[in-house]
């Protein structure tokens, strides 16, 4: 028999991948302006309703082959890679804080950066849906934080979007070109009120670092071969930032010692 101990990181696992499946439906339809309730689950190429039992995350799309049961078209693997990472962070949330608010609060957070990431990458934009509320539950979630304070909180929400913004003037200042979006603000704003104020350098530094990093490997790659330009959301890497800080923030104390 399975402990009861055991049980928890597995039930963890397995409601961060049934979240996982609600993601991929409001991936698809928020930027559509589409309702995240109605119409059901349904297949994207037919149409057809979604049945539960073809519509359990992970395992389906294995039992199904990555196909529809209906039309045989194939189904995007990212459906399940998107119920699987969501889970791994579930747990991972879990074993960082145990079976305490924390849990819930942190992992609502993460479930936001993953959406929002996949929404700016598919179409540079990042819906005030997700991140106008988020920074509102950040600040409600202070109360219980052990992370932060509300004061805390509250600073890094409105350093996350001034600080942003001022970094955006000076990129457009010296390059006369729009670097970063009002989403990126908001996005800043909401992770300030999650991980309060301090965590903002880091954050910044590392989606900066790994962004540049990324941009410049592709960049080049695409001139080379298909000799144009195009540019890179900033959304990932500010959500790649704020869990790297979420699960190591340790691993900044030498750098950031503030």
């Amino acid at each position: 028999m399975i402990s009861i101990s055991l049980w928890q990181p597995i039930a963890a696992f397995i409601f961060g991948s049934l979240i996982g499946s609600f993601l991929n439906v409001c991936a698809w339809r928020l930027p559509r302006e589409e309702s995240i309730i109605r119409p059901g689950s349904h297949c994207p190429k037919c149409g057809t309703p979604i049945k539960w039992y073809d519509n359990i995350p992970i395992v389906s799309y294995l039992f199904l082959r990555g196909k529809c049961r209906y039309c045989k078209e194939p189904i995007s693997l990212r459906y399940p890679i998107v119920e699987l990472f969501t889970g791994l962070l579930s747990l991972a949330v879990f074993l960082r804080f145990g079976l305490a608010p924390a849990y819930l609060g942190f992992f609502v957070f993460c479930a936001a950066l993953l959406l929002v990431s996949l929404i700016d990458l598919d179409h540079q934009i990042i819906p005030d849906e997700i991140s106008l509320p988020g920074i509102l539950v950040g600040l409600a979630f202070s109360l219980y934080n052990p992370l932060t304070t509300p004061l805390d909180a509250l600073l890094g929400a409105l350093c996350g979007a001034g600080g942003l913004y001022l970094l955006a003037e000076f990129y457009y200042f010296l390059t006369k070109r729009e670097g970063l979006g009002g989403g990126d603000l908001k996005l800043l704003a909401m992770i300030g009120a999650f991980l309060g104020v301090k965590s903002l350098i880091p954050v910044v530094f590392i989606a900066s670092l790994v962004g540049a990093v990324i941009g410049i490997s592709l960049s080049i790659f695409y001139r080379i071969k298909e000799k144009r330009t195009f540019a890179i959301p900033f959304g990932p890497f500010l959500s790649l930032g704020a869990v790297i800080y979420l699960f190591i923030p340790q691993l900044f104390d030498k750098f950031f010692p503030y």
